[in-house]
């Protein structure tokens, strides 16, 4: 059982000025206490204790006002921890749930109330829910509003590409598709996640570039596979930290994961959208 990193206590400043309303999309809580928040047994890594207070101080650190918290794949759909989190900040967070495909509606309704506004699709870490539950899900949850969001390798897009149309919830893919950089943006997975963004109701998260570069701690790599991304819909970019960038070998810093923003988009207009417009719209954030 790989025994994660923690993360750096330092937090490099990123360079640039934050808009008001910033979110960071993408990170998760870890209780110290894993008496009372056990991991399940069939996860792929142990992460370190990553608690709400560690959180909001990241967020603080790096300028974000707003958060989104995706329910980490040790706790399986033990959302215990993440939901009490969200409900001491109703105004400032939002989450991502993982679930059973046996949730029922009122279970979903207390979720809602909470602060929760999408699944999690999870097919490349233990335990997350897979591709066979997704249908029934969407269906479960469109009349909250809610998305689907996708921890998979975008090279697995062009199959699935025709379920995913259908889906009857607007989309979020992770981590820039989580695939190679060095595959190219040529690559049918790479163009079957621009077809989504650009005709679709689909979202990609700016995200996770220590996970698809193999030029660390740099990630000039990623720079034209970021702004192709961006280049095909402003509209529907995301960003998020990953913190605490659980299940790799070299930790990066996250302030520095932020500066990179700035190389994908260096137009402010570009980074207000993705940093605060685009997810007030997709959390229910007020603007």
């Amino acid at each position: 059982m790989q025994l994660c990193l923690a993360p750096l206590q330092e937090i490099a400043p990123a360079g640039f000025q934050l808009p008001a309303n910033a979110c960071d999309t993408h990170a998760h809580v870890v209780s110290d206490d894993t008496d009372a928040y056990p991991f399940v047994a069939n996860r792929s890594y142990t992460p370190p204790g990553a608690p709400e207070a560690r959180y909001l101080s990241m967020l603080e650190r790096t300028g974000m006002q707003r958060g989104v918290l995706i329910q980490i794949s040790v706790y399986g759909d033990d959302n215990r921890y993440m939901l009490e989190v969200l409900k001491r900040h109703p105004d400032t967070l939002r989450g991502i749930a993982v679930v059973r495909e046996d949730i029922t509606h009122a279970q979903l309704q207390q979720m809602h109330e909470a602060g929760v506004r999408g699944l999690r699709i999870n097919v490349l870490f233990g335990g997350g829910t897979g591709f066979d539950a997704m249908e029934n899900l969407a269906r479960k949850i469109a009349d909250f509003g809610w998305h689907m969001q996708f921890l998979m390798d975008a090279r697995q897009l062009p199959e699935l590409l025709p379920r995913l149309k259908q889906l009857p919830v607007p989309g979020v893919i992770d981590h820039m598709g989580h695939m190679p950089v060095s595959e190219g943006i040529d690559h049918p997975g790479f163009r079957a996640m621009q077809e989504l963004i650009e005709k679709n109701d689909w979202w990609v998260k700016l995200s996770g570039a220590y996970r698809i570069s193999d030029d660390f701690p740099e990630f000039a790599d990623v720079v034209p596979w970021a702004q192709a991304l961006i280049n095909t819909n402003e509209n529907r970019m995301l960003w998020g930290s990953d913190w605490p960038h659980v299940s790799i070998t070299r930790m990066p810093n996250t302030g520095l994961l932020l500066a990179q923003l700035e190389k994908w988009a260096p137009q402010a207009s570009q980074r207000n959208k993705i940093l605060v417009d685009n997810p007030a719209a997709l959390y229910g954030f007020g603007l």
